[in-house]
Protein backbone atom coordinates (compact mmCIF):
# COMPACT_ATOMS: atom_id res chain seq x y z
CA UNK A 1 0.00 0.00 0.00
CA UNK A 2 2.45 2.50 1.34
CA UNK A 3 4.49 1.48 -2.40
CA UNK A 4 1.59 2.11 -4.23
CA UNK A 5 1.37 5.26 -2.66
CA UNK A 6 4.71 6.52 -2.92
CA UNK A 7 4.70 5.75 -6.90
CA UNK A 8 1.85 7.38 -7.91
CA UNK A 9 2.77 10.97 -6.05
CA UNK A 10 6.54 10.73 -6.55
CA UNK A 11 6.09 13.92 -8.19
CA UNK A 12 4.54 15.46 -5.31
CA UNK A 13 7.34 14.02 -2.84
CA UNK A 14 10.21 14.98 -5.17
CA UNK A 15 8.50 18.74 -5.17
CA UNK A 16 7.83 18.79 -1.44
CA UNK A 17 11.78 17.69 -0.47
CA UNK A 18 13.10 20.77 -3.19
CA UNK A 19 10.40 23.14 -0.81
CA UNK A 20 11.89 22.00 1.91
CA UNK A 21 15.35 22.34 0.99
CA UNK A 22 14.79 25.65 -0.11
CA UNK A 23 12.83 26.64 2.46
CA UNK A 24 15.96 26.24 4.66
CA UNK A 25 18.65 27.70 2.77
CA UNK A 26 16.44 30.50 3.15
CA UNK A 27 16.25 30.08 7.17
CA UNK A 28 19.82 29.00 7.97
CA UNK A 29 21.99 31.16 4.99
CA UNK A 30 20.06 34.37 3.17
CA UNK A 31 18.38 35.61 6.31
CA UNK A 32 21.39 35.39 7.89
CA UNK A 33 22.96 39.13 9.10
CA UNK A 34 25.48 38.44 11.28
CA UNK A 35 29.14 38.29 8.74
CA UNK A 36 32.51 38.13 10.38
CA UNK A 37 34.93 40.50 8.81
CA UNK A 38 38.24 39.86 9.89
CA UNK A 39 41.66 42.37 8.94
CA UNK A 40 44.50 40.29 8.14
CA UNK A 41 47.31 43.57 8.09
CA UNK A 42 49.78 43.33 10.51
CA UNK A 43 51.29 45.95 12.67
CA UNK A 44 54.76 45.40 11.23
CA UNK A 45 53.56 45.18 7.64
CA UNK A 46 55.13 47.70 5.18
CA UNK A 47 53.15 50.78 5.23
CA UNK A 48 50.43 49.46 8.42
CA UNK A 49 49.11 51.77 10.77
CA UNK A 50 50.73 51.73 14.27
CA UNK A 51 49.57 49.07 16.93
CA UNK A 52 46.85 50.23 18.75
CA UNK A 53 47.37 51.18 22.52
CA UNK A 54 45.21 51.67 25.04
CA UNK A 55 46.49 55.08 26.09
CA UNK A 56 44.09 55.19 29.15
CA UNK A 57 45.60 52.09 30.89
CA UNK A 58 49.52 54.23 29.83
CA UNK A 59 48.38 57.71 31.29
CA UNK A 60 47.11 56.37 34.42
CA UNK A 61 49.84 57.15 37.35
CA UNK A 62 50.50 54.22 39.27
CA UNK A 63 48.70 53.05 42.00
CA UNK A 64 52.16 52.94 44.57
CA UNK A 65 52.12 56.40 43.69
CA UNK A 66 48.49 57.27 45.90
CA UNK A 67 48.70 55.25 48.58
CA UNK A 68 48.93 57.09 51.54
CA UNK A 69 51.86 55.93 54.12
CA UNK A 70 50.84 53.82 56.78
CA UNK A 71 50.30 55.58 60.19
CA UNK A 72 51.08 53.18 63.23
CA UNK A 73 47.89 53.38 65.82
CA UNK A 74 49.40 55.79 68.85
CA UNK A 75 51.46 57.22 67.23
CA UNK A 76 49.22 60.73 66.78
CA UNK A 77 51.14 62.55 63.17
CA UNK A 78 53.75 60.84 63.68
CA UNK A 79 53.42 58.93 60.43
CA UNK A 80 54.11 62.03 58.39
CA UNK A 81 57.18 63.37 59.95
CA UNK A 82 58.65 60.00 59.50
CA UNK A 83 57.42 59.91 56.05
CA UNK A 84 58.95 63.57 55.45
CA UNK A 85 62.23 62.37 57.11
CA UNK A 86 62.47 59.40 54.81
CA UNK A 87 61.58 61.15 51.93
CA UNK A 88 64.64 64.06 52.76
CA UNK A 89 66.98 60.64 52.66
CA UNK A 90 65.80 59.16 49.73
CA UNK A 91 66.24 62.34 47.82
CA UNK A 92 69.61 62.94 49.05
CA UNK A 93 71.00 59.31 48.17
CA UNK A 94 69.14 60.02 44.67
CA UNK A 95 70.89 63.64 44.14
CA UNK A 96 74.40 61.55 45.54
CA UNK A 97 73.84 59.14 43.13
CA UNK A 98 73.35 61.60 40.36
CA UNK A 99 76.35 63.27 41.65
CA UNK A 100 78.64 60.50 40.44
CA UNK A 101 79.08 60.03 36.75
CA UNK A 102 77.67 56.15 35.69
CA UNK A 103 79.63 53.31 35.30
CA UNK A 104 79.33 51.84 31.48
CA UNK A 105 76.91 49.21 32.42
CA UNK A 106 77.62 48.13 29.16
CA UNK A 107 81.01 45.99 30.36
CA UNK A 108 79.52 43.55 32.09
CA UNK A 109 78.72 40.44 29.75
CA UNK A 110 75.00 39.83 28.84
CA UNK A 111 74.29 43.53 29.48
CA UNK A 112 73.68 45.36 25.71
CA UNK A 113 72.28 49.21 25.27
CA UNK A 114 68.14 47.88 26.49
CA UNK A 115 69.38 46.49 29.01
CA UNK A 116 71.63 49.30 29.91
CA UNK A 117 69.17 51.51 29.50
CA UNK A 118 66.43 49.51 31.59
CA UNK A 119 69.02 49.67 34.47
CA UNK A 120 69.22 53.04 34.62
CA UNK A 121 65.34 53.65 34.73
CA UNK A 122 65.73 51.14 37.45
CA UNK A 123 68.36 53.71 39.06
CA UNK A 124 70.72 51.37 38.86
CA UNK A 125 74.13 53.47 37.60
CA UNK A 126 77.24 51.83 39.20
CA UNK A 127 78.84 48.58 39.48
CA UNK A 128 79.22 48.71 43.37
CA UNK A 129 75.17 48.79 43.63
CA UNK A 130 75.71 45.49 41.59
CA UNK A 131 78.41 44.13 43.07
CA UNK A 132 76.14 44.70 46.36
CA UNK A 133 73.01 42.79 45.51
CA UNK A 134 71.84 40.17 47.81
CA UNK A 135 69.37 37.32 46.71
CA UNK A 136 66.10 38.99 47.53
CA UNK A 137 67.72 42.35 45.61
CA UNK A 138 68.15 40.18 42.95
CA UNK A 139 65.10 38.22 42.96
CA UNK A 140 63.01 41.75 42.87
CA UNK A 141 65.39 43.41 39.86
CA UNK A 142 64.96 40.37 37.85
CA UNK A 143 61.41 40.55 38.39
CA UNK A 144 61.43 43.59 36.63
CA UNK A 145 63.51 43.16 33.67
CA UNK A 146 60.70 41.73 31.37
CA UNK A 147 62.25 39.66 28.79
CA UNK A 148 65.65 39.81 30.06
CA UNK A 149 64.78 37.87 33.80
CA UNK A 150 67.15 35.20 34.64
CA UNK A 151 69.90 37.63 33.27
CA UNK A 152 71.49 38.40 36.06
CA UNK A 153 71.89 34.62 37.48
CA UNK A 154 72.55 33.37 34.06
CA UNK A 155 75.73 35.93 33.43
CA UNK A 156 76.65 36.08 37.08
CA UNK A 157 76.39 40.01 37.40
CA UNK A 158 77.39 40.39 40.78
CA UNK A 159 80.72 38.71 40.34
CA UNK A 160 81.58 40.65 37.00
CA UNK A 161 80.62 43.71 38.98
CA UNK A 162 82.81 43.12 41.91
CA UNK A 163 85.88 42.97 39.62
CA UNK A 164 84.85 46.38 37.49
CA UNK A 165 83.95 47.80 40.59
CA UNK A 166 87.24 47.46 42.26
CA UNK A 167 89.13 47.83 38.96
CA UNK A 168 90.37 44.37 38.89
CA UNK A 169 90.60 44.16 35.25
CA UNK A 170 93.10 40.96 35.30
CA UNK A 171 91.30 39.18 38.01
CA UNK A 172 87.83 39.73 35.48
CA UNK A 173 89.83 38.98 32.33
CA UNK A 174 91.21 35.41 33.56
CA UNK A 175 87.45 34.98 34.84
CA UNK A 176 85.50 36.29 31.99
CA UNK A 177 87.34 36.63 29.55
CA UNK A 178 88.37 40.01 27.47
CA UNK A 179 85.88 42.62 27.25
Amino acid sequence: MMVELVQANWLLFVIALLVGIAVAYWIFVITRRTSVETDKTDALDEGAAPAARNQALIDTPPAAASIPPIVPPGLAGAGTAVAAIVEAQQAEAASAVADETPDDLSRIKGVGPKLRSLLISLGITRFSQIAAWSDEDIDRIDAQLGRFEGRIRRDNWVAQAEFLASGDMTGYEEKFGKL
